[in-house]
């Protein structure tokens, strides 16, 4: 096939967050069609596509934006184009692990690898007795969220029962949650690790300011114009151009051996071309806990500043090299 013609697709939900990658494919003359995830159709009869190559980046958090008709259409548009054999970047496989904090918690067991301990529930009424056993505090997490969405951390039993008895408790669009104990991090800092193509990207020690909540999206977070280039060190204390997004902290950092090596088997068993892994050092033990499996990989803002090079074009020699694998099979 001839790149002349558009043979690569975009499927994405937030159009913002991509404009890197768009920009980047155009600046390398790449035709590409974007698909919209919340205004999609597929023919389930048809058993080839007119796309060699589908780069998922639908958000599990959608649902917070209108677009929650999409989260699960994708699932089935991603099963038909497995079915029919269309490449795709973090397909059908990755986008089950992505929209499950559950199967997420099934992969650290299999490998083995520490997480903070969990129960999954699919009704209020079982959330005190899921946490019995559990050092507080604990939350109650989604099995889809995205974007730390409808997190809801207790600190002491009573508290967790005044929910349950209130009906506050959200356990999310697929009425499934995780109880999950909430482990003090060292520094106050999770690391969030991006991984491409089975291999290390970089990654980033992330300081979330207390009380504001969970969100960690890494695209999320304004950078100050007055910093230094690629300073070691960024350090966010608000947002004059945008005020949507939020003040942070964040510091490229180099994570321990087996901290990378642990991200990297969740990718392979998660089935990730590209995403993040994050995990926390306990403070009570000094222990690796890993606590998620994104494959929505965004990258942090101003990447070239923070980590010292664009994570979009390595993103895009990815997408160029399996749509030229594909070529070459038809």
């Amino acid at each position: 096939m001839s790149l002349s013609s558009p043979g690569i697709a975009i499927l994405f939900e937030h159009s913002e967050w991509f404009q890197p990658l768009f920009a980047e494919l155009d600046r390398r003359g790449l035709p590409y069609d974007r698909l919209l995830a919340a205004e999609l159709s597929y023919d389930p009869h048809a058993r080839t596509s007119q796309y060699a190559l589908v780069v998922n980046r639908m958000s599990p958090s959608a649902y917070l934006r209108g677009h929650g008709n999409g989260i699960f259409f994708v699932r089935e548009y991603l099963r038909h184009l497995k079915e029919i054999g269309v490449e795709v970047i973090n397909g059908y496989d990755a986008y089950l692990v992505e929209t499950s904090k559950a199967t997420q918690l099934g992969i650290y067991e299999a490998l083995g690898i520490r997480y903070p301990r969990a129960r999954v529930i699919n009704h209020s009424s079982q959330a005190v007795s899921a946490a019995q056993g559990m050092d507080y505090p604990v939350m109650v997490k989604p099995n889809i969220g995205g974007s730390g969405a409808k997190i809801q951390l207790f600190h002491e039993r009573g508290e967790l029962v005044t929910a349950v008895r209130s009906g506050t408790l959200d356990l999310g669009i697929d009425s499934t949650a995780l109880v999950q104990e909430f482990l003090p991090a060292h520094e106050g800092a999770i690391v969030r690790i991006e991984v491409l193509n089975g291999e290390f990207l970089y990654a980033i020690k992330v300081f979330p300011p207390p009380g504001e909540g969970f969100n960690l999206c890494p695209s999320d977070i304004c950078q100050e114009e007055q910093e230094a280039m690629i300073a070691p060190a960024t350090n966010v204390g608000y947002c004059p151009a945008t005020p949507a997004k939020r003040a942070m902290r964040i510091e490229v950092f180099t994570p321990p051996k087996e901290a990378i090596e642990a991200a990297l088997c969740l990718a392979r068993a998660a089935h990730l071309d590209v995403g993040g892994i994050e995990y926390l050092v306990n403070a009570r033990d000094g222990g690796l806990y890993f606590y998620d499996i994104n494959a929505l990989s965004n990258f942090v803002t101003d990447a070239p500043r923070i980590v010292g090079f664009d994570p979009f074009e390595r993103l895009v020699d990815l997408i160029l090299s399996r749509i030229h694998q594909e070529a070459f099979r038809k």
